[in-house]
């Protein structure tokens, strides 16, 4: 079972592995630049002790030191280290741009695939979790690719290159080299399997963590509401022990690997010592290569300690590439049909027939749906909460595709329309409100960025927003926080309804439009929306019926089905469900 799940774990990697080899692919020409320029930095480097061996073997004693000669190789040395300072840094650099483009690139794609990904995808995953995909992980795996390239290139290249010169200079000490050699490769290899695994859930919990956070700071005014305090306060404590343990197992893990292979590497230095005296001893070999040699072991174990780091680091960051990778993997909304077309100059017709939809396969929520509504025509839709009134909101929007049956905009089923000109045809204001950060006018005009200022105005006016935008500190070019943080909630509702004013399409959805404004604005509003809905295709969800009195057709849902509809003095005269609910409101 064990041997099964490293199989597995092994299979992952090399996976995420050569994903990353085909972003990295991209870059090509700076890889061989890079590589280039590690051979070069590797290979002057390795010179130095070659010349240093010379230099010691001209100092054969009192009275018997060549000057001249180590004068003229120590320039030699001053010029290789030079070469070597130039050809290093420049490799740096085409490391940096490698690794930088690459996390660009990825965090692009992550990005647009979030964009077109469907919304059952985001439903089903914590916000903060996305997040740490896209920020913490991308960072992660940046700091373990730009110490793959830096440390494990020229390691490996200063191994082979030692190696090379070793054998040129002296074979037998270098099989005592080669021969103790494996053992890192052994240390490395267990603690690289050990870290996975831990890297893997460090980076869940961290996400698992983020989400939480995120989702506080989000609903804090919730939590306090409720003396939710201390209950969140445990729930984090639990979080953050859980990653405090798996961190502490993981980096524990991962710092046993430089102590383990510097002991190996002491070996390493001891047998080349102690074999390359008795060679000296016999003049099989001179002080000055002895010297060279043991400058060589020593050059050739460092990069052990550093490959060794940078395993356990590309671990940590082939855990968080894969979890990019699944967010980037993830399948995206149904692509647009062939023959889609743009919905141009919309008239309104809209028929829903025979529609069936489930969020999930076992629970059944709308059946056998018709609807078939005029151009110009206001829809109002009511119903306990669960039963539907939102879901038609977003198969109409086509947030959600239907299971069976089809809707239809002017005669065309809508998935033979381009999403974008179908959303555009509608005007929609939700019951949560949506703002972003930037100046008022910005939020008002974002669905028409070339209005001017008098027609920004016009639809403030329209809204009722216009006297509380001027009594802000600079009026419409008031800097206002995400999602409108410094404003009202009222406020924040009448800029998403100056939003749709300016816009004005020929369909419009109002969702709860009204809910967090006063009564008395919401008459001023309603008689807004009146005019605004002339001629246009309306559809009405509404919990206060006294909002919807005038609507043309008032649709009665439960559990996903209309079961009642018609006017609201036809459906008052019926004295059935909808009946019930308006005398529930108005009793009194």
């Amino acid at each position: 079972m064990a041997e099964k799940k490293e199989k597995m774990q092994s299979k992952r990697q090399m996976e995420t592995i050569r994903k990353v080899l085909n972003y990295i692919k991209k870059y090509r020409p700076v890889v061989v630049l890079s590589l280039i320029l590690a051979a070069l930095t590797v290979m002057f480097t390795l010179y130095i002790p070659i010349l240093t061996g010379r230099a010691v073997d001209l100092l054969l004693g009192r009275g018997l030191v060549d000057m001249e000669a180590i004068l003229s190789i120590m320039v030699q040395i001053g010029v290789v280290m030079l070469i070597t300072a130039i050809a290093q840094w420049v490799m740096n650099t085409c490391n940096n741009y490698i690794t930088y483009h690459v996390i660009r690139d990825i965090r692009e794609d992550a990005f647009q695939r979030l964009e077109i990904l469907p919304l059952k995808y985001l439903d089903a995953h914590a916000y903060g979790d996305i997040v740490s995909r896209v920020i913490a992980d991308v960072d992660t795996f940046a700091d373990g690719l730009l110490m793959g390239f830096t440390q494990l290139f020229t390691g490996v290249l200063t191994i082979l290159g030692t190696l090379g010169f070793m054998l040129v200079t002296n074979i037998p000490i270098t099989l005592v080299v080669v021969c103790i050699t494996p053992v890192s490769f052994l240390v490395a290899r267990f603690i690289a399997t050990k870290t996975y695994s831990m890297f893997k859930e460090q980076t869940e919990t961290r996400g698992e963590q983020t989400s939480l956070i995120e989702e506080m700071i989000g609903d804090q005014k919730i939590v306090k509401i409720f003396s939710r305090e201390s209950a969140v306060r445990e729930q984090f404590g639990e979080i953050n022990g859980r990653l405090q343990k798996c961190s502490l197992k993981a980096i524990f893990f991962s710092s046993i690997t430089n102590p383990a292979t510097r002991f190996v590497n002491s070996l390493v230095y001891a047998g080349v010592g102690i074999f390359g005296a008795f060679f000296a001893i016999r003049g099989g070999i001179s002080v000055g290569q002895l010297s060279c040699f043991l400058s060589y072991a020593n050059q050739y174990t460092k990069p052990f300690n550093e490959i060794s780091g940078v395993v356990t680091e590309l671990q940590n960051a082939i855990v968080c590439a894969a979890r990019i990778f699944e967010l980037i993997e993830e399948e995206p909304q149904m692509p647009e049909a062939e023959d889609a077309r743009a919905l141009k100059g919309a008239r309104g017709n809209v028929a829903l027939e025979h529609v069936y939809f489930q969020y999930v396969p076992e629970k059944k929520l709308i059946q056998d749906f018709n609807l078939s509504v005029k151009p110009g025509q206001r829809v109002a839709i009511v119903g306990p909460t669960g039963c539907g009134k939102t879901t038609v909101i977003n198969l109409l929007m086509r947030f959600y595709d239907v299971d069976r049956g089809c809707i239809r905009v002017d005669g065309t089923d809508i998935r033979h329309l381009t999403r974008g000109s179908l959303r555009t045809s509608y005007g929609m204001v939700l019951q949560e409100t949506w703002l972003r950060a930037g100046t008022i006018r910005d939020n008002i005009c974002m669905g028409r960025p070339s209005a001017s200022d008098e027609e920004v105005i016009q639809a403030a006016k329209a809204a009722h927003a216009h006297s509380f935008i001027k009594r802000l500190p600079d009026g419409y070019d008031t800097v206002i926080t995400e999602d409108g943080g410094n404003l009202s909630q009222g406020q924040k509702q009448l800029l998403c309804i100056a939003r749709v004013m300016l816009c004005l399409p020929p369909m419009l959805i109002l969702d709860e439009a009204t809910s967090s404004i006063d009564t008395r604005t919401e008459l001023k509003i309603q008689n807004a929306f009146a005019s605004m809905m002339e001629g246009r295709t309306s559809f009405i969800v509404a919990h206060r019926l006294s909002t919807i009195k005038e609507a043309d057709v008032i649709l009665v849902m439960r559990d996903g089905n209309i079961i009642e509809q018609g006017d609201h003095r036809s459906l008052l005269a019926q004295g059935g469900s909808y009946a019930e609910l308006y005398n529930s409101q108005f009793a009194g």
